[in-house]
């Protein structure tokens, strides 16, 4: 993302209740607010995800490679489906669940240029 303002990011993205894995690209950006911490998702392939902020930073582990099983209210029933949903958590592969989410915006890789 080098050569982009973060300004021109905002201008240019779209902010969603909702989104599916099925509707992002390789290169596009997820940022997901949740209650407590803000985190960037960027899409590397098909079921992988590289990810910063929140606890990974916390832990000294950013930015990393991971996958995201999906969201979920706090329980077992989670919605594989979705990557981020307003008011759900999201769960990443090792097993982290994040504060319910608050705000989605997302970054389509073709807007980066």
């Amino acid at each position: 993302m080098t050569g982009v303002s973060l300004q021109g990011l905002v201008d240019r993205a779209d902010t969603e209740k909702e989104v599916c894995r099925s509707d992002l690209r390789v290169g596009d950006y997820v940022f997901v607010v949740t209650c407590n911490s803000l985190y960037t998702i960027m899409v590397e392939g098909e079921r992988t995800y590289r990810v910063s902020g929140g606890w990974f930073d916390r832990q000294g582990l950013s930015p990393v490679t991971t996958s995201i099983a999906g969201c979920t209210w706090g329980g077992s029933l989670i919605k594989v489906n979705v990557l981020a949903s307003c008011g759900l958590c999201l769960e990443f592969g090792n097993r982290l669940i994040t504060s319910p989410i608050q705000k989605i915006i997302v970054v389509r890789r073709e807007n980066l240029s």
